[in-house]
């Protein structure tokens, strides 16, 4: 019942017969769960005949976890300032949660919504992180999830604004910025975009069948894109501490390699201010190999930490 409930949350119509296939079982099953459904408080529509089906339709009211409206707003703003921000491990989940909480939540629900978020102060993403509309991100993770096809338009890193239609794949969050991997359909090749870079996003409708991606996933697809590009610096750090240790620190923004007693820290950054924080933070003995920059940004920042701390 909750694989159906899964399905007909992408509020398309879906034919009973290939429910009963995704579902493998029988069309009087699929009724049964379908009739449990609605005792719960969810709206199915139903067609009857050769050419029947059925679709979720958005109610008045929230179904169960039966919440109050309040407690709706709450959450789905909530889950908003995480998809919008960087909390570590949370922003998947974030973003999947708001695109089922905003589908199924009646258009009132969502002025308040809209209403608390715009007029309530709270934490940002931190400095230097690109900032874009939560909504573009439920809208890429809803065509995502239901094989949709997508246009929108990208701004290139030269300034220069095109149209994409794309496939959509997946969504990924790496380091301070988010991507989506997606296949071109003009350039016919594959491609990760950034959200920031992303405006006008506009679901078509049409649904397309998955390709197979030339990478084990999509976060490795975008990080073979960002090592083929330029980056300003080239960062290579030793460390006198365990490497799983800094590893955990780091996470997917650098590598992390054994070194003797040690460790090697390597990273490709156009800012130096991530290294910084994290060599600062390591809290381990460090000697800076490259570039003369950090080690010229690290000097400084000890300086102004000592006239800080002298009395």
């Amino acid at each position: 019942m909750l694989r159906l409930l899964s399905l007909l949350q992408t509020h398309r119509y879906w034919p009973g017969p290939e429910l009963s296939d995704r579902l493998e079982v029988s069309a009087r099953t699929l009724r049964r769960d379908v009739d449990r459904l609605r005792e719960l408080g969810y709206t199915v529509d139903a067609v009857r005949g050769a050419a029947g089906g059925y679709q979720l339709r958005a109610g008045g009211s929230l179904p169960p976890l039966l919440l109050e409206d309040e407690e709706a707003v709450a959450i789905a703003v909530g889950l908003r300032t995480a998809a919008a921000g960087a909390v570590a491990g949370m922003d998947d989940w974030s973003v999947q949660a708001l695109s089922k909480v905003l589908s199924l939540m009646p258009p009132r629900l969502r002025r308040q919504m809209d209403a608390v978020a715009s007029q309530t102060d709270a934490p940002g993403p931190w400095e230097g992180a690109p900032v874009f509309d939560a909504t573009v991100l439920t809208t890429l993770a809803q065509a995502c999830r239901d094989s949709e096809l997508l246009r929108f338009d990208y701004t290139a890193r030269e300034a220069e604004v095109t149209h994409r239609r794309v496939e959509p794949l997946r969504l990924v969050s790496l380091g301070r910025r988010w991507y989506l991997v997606a296949w071109d359909r003009d350039r016919m090749d594959w491609r990760s975009f950034r959200l920031d870079r992303i405006s006008a996003p506009e679901p078509t409708g049409q649904r397309f069948r998955a390709r197979d991606l030339p990478a084990a996933d999509a976060l490795a697809f975008v990080q073979q894109g960002i090592r083929r590009m330029p980056q300003r610096y080239a960062v290579r750090v030793r460390l006198a501490m365990p490497a799983d240790d800094l590893a955990t620190q780091v996470g997917r923004w650098g590598t992390v390699t054994a070194d003797g007693d040690g460790c090697l820290l390597e990273m490709n950054v156009d800012d130096l201010d991530w290294p910084v924080m994290v060599v600062a933070g390591s809290g381990a003995e460090f000697v800076v190999e490259s570039p003369p920059e950090l080690a010229e940004k690290v000097a400084e920042v000890g300086a102004r930490f000592s006239r800080t701390a002298s009395p």
